[in-house]
């Protein structure tokens, strides 16, 4: 049930959140809201993928 509820949430947030690697963002360079984004993205991914 869990793992279906990631894979639900990483569509919507394929959907709505922007993709930075396809903007080429350095991430040294990245704001604190971008920081947390990306953070996001990744937890998700990786929950949806376990």
């Amino acid at each position: 049930m869990e793992k279906k509820c990631f894979k639900i949430l990483a569509k919507v947030n394929k959907l709505i959140l922007p993709s930075y690697t396809k903007k080429r963002l350095d991430i040294t360079k990245a704001t604190k809201l971008q920081l947390i984004i990306i953070g996001w993205r990744a937890y998700v991914t990786m929950k949806a993928l376990d």
